[in-house]
């Protein structure tokens, strides 16, 4: 498959993530073994020994891959979305309305600071919440880990992801270190919580992450006049996509990335439109086919 823009899809069936209600009444939540539905597969049996849901899932895909050649690319993506932020208890606080008036385009009030938004206790506890749940489920379902973890910038991403994933047993060719793109960001403009620190403050702060090239010193991409649009971000998650798809090899990768950001891939890859909750770790089946 050449290396250009490709198209997207989700392959339902898999999780019960897939068929929860769309929001934003109803916030999909980490699910015990991450929803994977009991289910036969056409190459059951294909082992000798006793396997565990997961581990008959992880063959199946692999086959997928395996028999589609060039005609096709899947992948399982964990998308885990950040804990809760400073930015959210305000907005919850004072109504969306309010925020979207006037308080998410400060930088903070007397009580709390909200530009480049960091976790909250709460947010740090539901990102140890996913730690727990992994450190489990890998031990007892044998869950796979992400052979690589892509994340967005901001703050609060940065420390969902080493909240939730540090500490946990990666294989010795694939260490952890996580991947920072500018394109998982949340909608771009005008709100404070989605203008990122500088690159300086994330090497100092997180040295063990690897930063994409290209990475400027200071945010060039958020605009303090100007709201990017849901069909501008879904052309940013695209490009993503179509860098990941062209680039990675890995049959399982992860997302840490926002409420936003989640719905425009949900958006791109036609895929009921679940809310998903702070905190919250989701799986997605993904093909990408040649246009």
């Amino acid at each position: 498959m050449s290396n250009h823009s490709l198209n997207y899809s989700t392959l339902p069936g898999y999780f019960e993530h897939d068929e929860q209600p769309e929001g934003p009444q109803f916030r999909a939540t980490t699910l015990p073994g991450f929803g994977l539905i009991h289910r036969r597969y056409d190459t059951d049996g294909d082992s000798g020994h006793e396997q565990t849901q997961w581990e008959r899932f992880m063959h199946f895909l692999n086959h997928l891959n395996k028999e589609a050649s060039d005609q096709a690319r899947y992948k399982l993506i964990f998308v885990m979305r950040h804990g809760q932020g400073f930015h959210n208890v305000k907005e919850a606080q004072v109504g969306r309305a309010a925020w979207e008036a006037k308080w998410a385009l400060l930088d903070g009030d007397d009580e709390m600071t909200w530009a480049d938004a960091k976790l909250t206790e709460k947010g740090k506890s539901q990102a140890l919440e996913i730690k727990a749940t992994l450190e489990r489920d890998i031990r007892e379902m044998k869950v796979p880990l992400p052979g690589k973890c892509y994340i967005s910038p901001l703050a609060r991403c940065l420390e969902t992801t080493r909240l939730a994933f540090s500490g946990l047993e990666w294989p010795r060719d694939q260490p952890f270190k996580p991947i920072i793109k500018e394109a998982l960001r949340e909608r771009l403009g005008r709100h404070t919580c989605d203008r990122r620190s500088t690159r300086s403050w994330i090497e100092s702060n997180y040295p063990e992450f690897k930063i994409e090239s290209g990475f400027t010193e200071q945010d060039e991409l958020w605009q303090p006049n100007y709201r990017e649009t849901l069909d501008e971000h879904v052309v940013r998650v695209r490009q993503l996509l179509d860098d990941i798809f062209n680039s990675e090899e890995s049959s399982v990768i992860s997302f840490t990335a926002h409420s936003g950001a989640i719905r425009a891939l949900y958006a791109l890859t036609e895929h009921k439109e679940v809310w998903v909750a702070p905190g919250a770790m989701v799986p997605l089946l993904l093909v990408a086919t040649p246009q």
